[in-house]
């Protein structure tokens, strides 16, 4: 193998882990997180089945968002389902065969690439042109923005401008997931693109992208708000009202 295939090699290995396991830490300490009080944010479901139906809207549709500023979530939510498709369409490169869903999707997630980079730069406008979003940005935020629209214009680049050649790809990839090491092509975009998506990979469990499982336990959204029906309790406070009793 060439000395670029082994650094791409191993820098994907690690990159994974630390994805992986960070990511599953991360997740373990929100599972841990009391939740002393009862805070859904009101009008709250009354039924675990309607904080499932809320829940759903929230991540699908970001009810939240559209409620309290329009224009944000158009930019939010193109960055997103653009992001989505993006995603779905790049499976095929993990499998063989390919599901036809996915090479059904192929023209799709080609084009919604357009979607998640004019969401991104919305979104970035934003932190410039809205002074009480201005004041509170750091530079870790306009950091991970410059990631992220880099990830999608490197890889459009490939798409639309300097194909690469996506059978050498390929190959690479599924060698990474069988140990079976195959040259990865020494195009330039791809280069900055998949060395790009390595470093999102391993800052992600330490980035407000958090926000992605983080939302499925937040509190104020995944509380059933039942605080006459049913007492809540911290296990933690259950345990001390045991030790004295």
């Amino acid at each position: 193998m060439s000395t670029l295939t082994i650094i791409y090699t191993v820098l994907f290995y690690v990159a994974t882990l630390v994805f992986i396991g960070g990511l599953a830490y991360r997740i373990y300490e929100y599972t841990r997180t009391p939740a002393p009080l009862k805070i859904p944010t009101t009008p709250a479901p009354t039924t675990s089945a309607g904080v499932v139906y809320r829940m759903a809207r929230e991540v699908v549709f970001f009810e939240s968002l559209f409620k309290s500023n329009k224009w944000i979530w158009v930019f939010g939510w193109l960055f997103h389902f653009g992001l989505l498709l993006v995603l779905l369409r790049h499976i095929r490169y993990f499998q063989e065969p390919v599901w036809f869903w996915v090479e059904f999707l192929q023209p799709y997630g080609k084009y919604a690439s357009f979607m998640m980079v004019v969401g991104l730069l919305g979104l970035w406008a934003r932190r410039f042109l809205v002074d009480r979003v201005r004041y509170i940005s750091t530079p870790s935020d306009h950091l991970m923005l410059a990631l992220l629209v880099g990830i999608g214009v490197s890889g459009m680049m490939m798409t639309f401008v300097a194909h690469t050649d996506i059978v050498a790809l390929k190959a690479f990839v599924l060698g990474l997931m069988f140990f079976d090491w195959q040259p990865l092509p020494a195009d330039p975009f791809l280069l900055i693109h998949l060395g790009l998506v390595a470093v999102l990979m391993i800052v992600f469990p330490v980035s407000k992208l958090l926000h992605a499982p983080g939302i499925f336990f937040s509190p104020s959204r995944n509380q059933v708000d039942n605080p006459r029906e049913r007492r809540h309790i911290a296990p933690w406070a259950a345990a001390l009202e045991r030790e004295q009793a």
